[in-house]
């Protein structure tokens, strides 16, 4: 006959110890840190996916948004946390580029990359840019001609020095031959409200970032970085078309903390490829205009290490920028 275990534990008053209860993963709520303020990429990805994941691992996924620094604050903060599975975090290509561009300026990279695992691919967007639609620029070559006669007067948004959407801007400046005028913010939808409200006058986003904006004609698209046209944007030509090698592509992945239990990773991925493949999500996503990528932590893995070194052969190209 078995022996109860809160009765086994009265052998406490006789000088023994009692067993310990194992901790089953999740027994308490993860946080998911967006390195971003809201509105941006990994903020509309990270936020339907954490409410579905917190469904399948029993519970709550708290979305903190931790911006600055074209997402290194956030980073950072995620890459100290303990490898324990109730610390995760959306994160965009410049996880790659920030460590390379701090040892180009001399400073001491605030995470490496080697901190992190990947736990998934959700998607993977090229970037499409955008003027006001009361712009005088109608073509991307009015633009690049006005650039070349006033250069760095032409301003565009990021979401920070190096930051995704900086590097991806760069790489068509550099590719021009052009100089622009870089303002940081701090995240995606600070970046599109800032074209939106006239203080700046280019960016470079996802169609899914800018979708209502261009339908709205508040937005005219001059060009897609991508290697074919988008489907929701038939008229607007590829960089290439235009005689330039510039494709950028804006992925968002689920990363955690090296060093995890294998149990406790395999239960974040499962998750993960569960949620990606809810029809809710695949809802969502499509709303946005956002393209599904998946990837699971393997070929992500791959994938996220060949994309590391284009990103640090891209800003060593760049070079020093403010």
């Amino acid at each position: 006959m078995k022996i109860p275990y809160f009765a086994a534990c009265i052998a406490l008053a006789l000088g023994a110890s009692c067993p310990a209860v194992a901790d089953v993963y999740p027994s308490r709520p993860i946080t998911m840190v967006i390195p971003f303020s809201p509105g941006g990429v990994s903020d509309t990805t990270g936020r339907p996916l954490a409410v579905l994941m917190s469904k399948i691992l029993g519970q709550p996924i708290v979305v903190e948004n931790r911006a600055g620094a074209g997402g290194a604050i956030g980073m950072a903060y995620a890459s100290k946390a303990e490898p324990n599975g109730y610390t995760i975090m959306m994160a965009l290509p410049s996880i790659s580029a920030i460590p390379v561009a701090d040892e180009l300026q001399g400073k001491q990279p605030s995470y490496s990359t080697s901190k992190f695992d990947g736990i998934a691919r959700v998607s993977a967007d090229p970037t499409v840019i955008s003027v006001r639609g009361d712009s005088k620029w109608k073509t991307l070559q009015e633009l690049i001609d006005d650039a070349k006669q006033n250069p760095e007067s032409i301003s565009f948004s990021s979401s920070g020095i190096y930051g995704t959407t900086h590097v991806a801007m760069e790489r068509f400046a550099h590719a021009a031959g052009i100089k622009l005028l870089h303002v940081p913010y701090g995240g995606g939808g600070e970046q599109v409200s800032a074209l939106l409200g006239g203080h700046v006058q280019a960016t470079s986003q996802t169609y899914g970032n800018t979708s209502q904006h261009i339908k709205s004609g508040a937005f005219r698209p001059l060009a897609v970085q991508s290697a074919e046209r988008l489907p929701a944007l038939p008229d607007v030509p590829t960089l290439k078309e235009l005689g330039m090698d510039a494709e950028y592509y804006l992925w968002a992945g689920l990363f955690a903390p090296a060093g995890m239990p294998e149990d406790v990773k395999g239960k974040l991925r499962d998750a993960a490829r569960q949620a990606i493949a809810d029809p809710s999500f695949e809802k969502t996503m499509s709303g946005m205009g956002t393209p599904i990528q998946y990837q699971d932590a393997a070929d992500f893995d791959k994938f996220w290490r060949t994309d590391e070194l284009q990103q640090a052969q891209v800003i060593k190209t760049i070079g020093k920028v403010n």
